[in-house]
């Protein structure tokens, strides 16, 4: 089974990675070992909360993340509500978190950028303590 495509985050939304297809040529398995390809970013958004793995330290460069507010917790779990926009990077720790009204939950972990849309009420089961830089708007 081959991939369908590559994450393009060159678009003017870094927020919203748009998937393309990189040429109209069928998928080969033949070509160079996947242990040679260097790992990408993979965003993904699931219940309103927006995920980027491992996102280049150039996006985090140009947004100023190492210069944002830090804040850390240890493991707890607790509720939440954003009155505005969060947006942060988790240096250490995971995090399940569930949305109101839903029995799924949202894993982030360290090196994890992620969004929270303002006006999301949450709660937060911090399984391993948490360091991350954040930034409300």
């Amino acid at each position: 089974m081959g991939c369908i495509g590559l994450i393009n985050l060159t678009g003017t939304n870094i927020y919203r990675p748009v998937l393309t297809r990189t040429s109209n040529k069928p998928y080969s398995t033949r070509g160079p070992s996947m242990a040679a390809i260097r790992a990408e970013s993979v965003a993904t958004e699931i219940l309103g909360i927006f995920v980027e793995k491992n996102p280049p330290e150039s996006k985090l460069t140009q947004l100023g993340v190492r210069s944002w507010p830090k804040w850390g917790c240890p493991p707890s779990k607790f509720p939440w509500t954003y009155d505005a926009k969060e947006t942060c990077f988790l240096l250490e720790g995971k995090v399940k978190v569930y949305p109101d009204g839903s029995d799924e939950g949202v894993e982030i972990e360290a090196g994890d950028f992620v969004v929270f849309p303002k006006g999301m009420s949450c709660t937060w089961d911090v399984s391993v303590a948490v360091d991350k830089h954040y930034q409300f708007e």
